[in-house]
């Protein structure tokens, strides 16, 4: 996947914007991260500490924990450029979901 392919995902999610934080660029829903853009081929998205070991368990290959704090508190790389699609679409609305506010719609929901 491509960063532009990736950039363009997040900005589909509702109420997300792209804005930049530390010099690095940022994608953000209610002002709150939910990926960021810290250097070409990674993104880092913002997950519980517990859907960050699920996702290093399932995805060794493609993820890991950011070093030090951050990592602690759930935040994960993801190598994205040979990453399966599915993956990425579940780990961006993942991390989206963790900051979206309540009030904002949690994307379509296939009916049962």
């Amino acid at each position: 996947m491509r960063t532009e392919d990736l950039e363009k995902r997040a900005l589909s999610l509702p109420g997300a914007v792209e804005s930049a934080h530390f010099g690095k660029r940022d994608f953000r829903v209610g002002n709150r991260i939910f990926m960021s853009l810290p250097e070409a081929g990674r993104a880092v998205f913002k997950f519980t500490p517990h859907q960050q070991k699920m996702l290093l368990e399932t995805e060794p290959g493609v993820c890991a924990a950011v070093p030090g704090g951050w990592g602690a508190k759930g935040w994960t790389s993801v190598w994205f450029m040979d990453a399966d699609e599915d993956v990425i679409d579940h780990v961006m609305e993942t991390a989206w979901r963790n900051v979206a506010p309540k009030t904002e719609p949690k994307s379509e929901q296939p009916e049962a």
